[in-house]
């Protein structure tokens, strides 16, 4: 085949089966192509973004398994943890007051306050505030005294037997005489009763 016959070529497509067996060839490669790019296309990329997809859902599908296994495999360290939790917690519900004991720990927190050495200008128990499982007795107390007494009734609270957390303390000198009057909140707190305390 020569350039002459390339120019007599009649590209007719109904007359395709008289084309020289280069052309033909040609041409059916080209159409291979098209074939293979129109496939690509309409089938292969809708599937390509499919398999992306899928790639990062099984990279955090791996991530959640992996930290699920970790939870699985420290179970029984979990299990042991809760347990003591639960132990400490029944432990600290033993020391707050029941009804009964709140009058008694109020004696306890002022002759704490006078063994320490302190002058009670105020001792006034306030309403209780229930909360979920508790009730907070809030008590706003004044007293009158040096700063090492101050330090000797908070460390007397803290040994106390029940829970006494003590909260907005405010220390002012008094005079010229070199006391100091210290004005807080102190919190006893007691357990409510399922049922009937509430």
């Amino acid at each position: 085949m020569n350039l002459s016959d390339l120019k007599n070529l009649d590209l007719d497509v109904n007359n395709a089966g008289s084309w020289p067996w280069p052309v033909k060839g040609v041409a059916i490669a080209l159409a291979a192509v098209a074939v293979l790019f129109a496939g690509y296309w309409f089938d292969l990329s809708t599937q390509w973004a499919d398999l992306q997809q899928a790639r990062q859902k099984e990279t955090s599908l791996k991530q959640v398994f992996e930290f699920k296994q970790r939870k699985a495999a420290n179970l029984d360290a979990y299990e042991e943890q809760l347990a003591e939790m639960r132990k400490s917690f029944g432990a600290m519900l033993r020391q707050l007051p029941s009804k009964t004991e709140v009058p008694d720990l109020l004696v306890d927190i002022s002759q704490t306050g006078l063994a320490s050495g302190l002058e009670f200008r105020l001792f006034k128990p306030k309403a209780e505030i229930r909360k979920d499982f508790y009730a907070e007795l809030p008590i706003r107390i004044e007293v009158t005294g040096t700063y090492h007494e101050f330090g000797k009734f908070v460390s007397g609270v803290a040994a106390l037997s029940r829970i006494v957390t003590l909260h907005n303390i405010s220390i002012k000198p008094k005079g010229k005489d070199g006391k100091l009057v210290m004005d807080l909140t102190a919190k006893t707190y007691r357990y409510l009763e399922e049922g009937g305390d509430r």
